[in-house]
């Protein structure tokens, strides 16, 4: 069931049932009531990653408090999204964007991953968890993707489950077509890695390419900066053994 995007969503930690009735944080009841000016009975939508989607209506309690009552269910609590995303942390706006996109794609495990040319060698986890729900208010998705704490990339490869394919941009790859690489993988289960901005390094490269449950594939025949392959791999991996099929 596609999501009702005219309606206003926030997501809430508590419990969601039917009659219930919860408090929204002090900037959310401040966000409803005086930047959208939304008035005593107003409808919007409610969710916390575990009970589905809630039509609920707002009672103004005061200036910045408000109580949201629960009437219905409107969509089911869907399973979360197989699809383990690995990147390298990018430089603070870029990897806010990277958080985004990568939910909007469909990414159930967000894994920040320390590469020899990382630039950066600690990921904000609290950041990068905050730009997952904004993704997930805005666009309506209900599963709140995981955010893991970073690990270097061989500990990645140690601890990699073999059998969840694994695909990786490699931008020394000999071909500029991903397409035949994806349509031969027969898993139904799968990871992808994306570099930094620097590549991998060429022992990285060498390492991924030796493993049995690693596919490289390339991503066309521009350089491409490491947010805007995130999307372009993802959109790849959606439409030949993602959801998209």
């Amino acid at each position: 069931m596609r999501a009702n995007y005219r309606m206003q969503r926030i997501f809430v930690p508590d419990d969601l049932g039917e009659g219930l009735s919860i408090e929204p944080s002090r900037e959310q009841a401040h966000y409803l009531l005086n930047v959208l000016r939304m008035g005593a009975g107003a409808p919007l939508l409610v969710f916390n990653g575990r009970d589905g989607e809630w039509l609920a209506r707002l009672e103004p309690r005061a200036k910045k408090a408000a109580t949201l009552i629960l009437a219905e269910q409107t969509r089911p609590q869907p399973q979360p999204p197989d699809l383990v995303y690995c990147f390298a942390p990018l430089k603070q706006g870029r990897l806010d964007y990277l958080i985004q996109k990568a939910v909007e794609m469909g990414a159930g495990v967000l894994q920040p991953v320390i590469t020899q040319h990382t630039q950066i060698a600690k990921a904000g986890t609290d950041r990068m968890r905050a730009n997952a729900l904004e993704a997930a208010e805005q666009c309506g998705i209900l599963a709140i993707a995981e955010v893991a704490e970073a690990v270097p990339l061989e500990r990645l490869l140690t601890g990699w489950d073999r059998d969840r394919r694994l695909i990786f941009c490699d931008e020394d790859a000999s071909t500029n077509s991903p397409l035949p690489a994806l349509t031969a993988i027969a898993e139904r289960r799968i990871g992808l890695l994306v570099g930094p901005e620097g590549g991998f390094s060429d022992d990285e490269r060498r390492q991924l390419r030796a493993l049995p449950f690693v596919t490289a594939i390339p991503l066309g025949p521009r350089i491409l900066r490491a947010d805007t392959a995130a999307v372009a791999a993802l959109a790849l991996i959606q439409a030949t053994v993602g959801d998209w099929r």
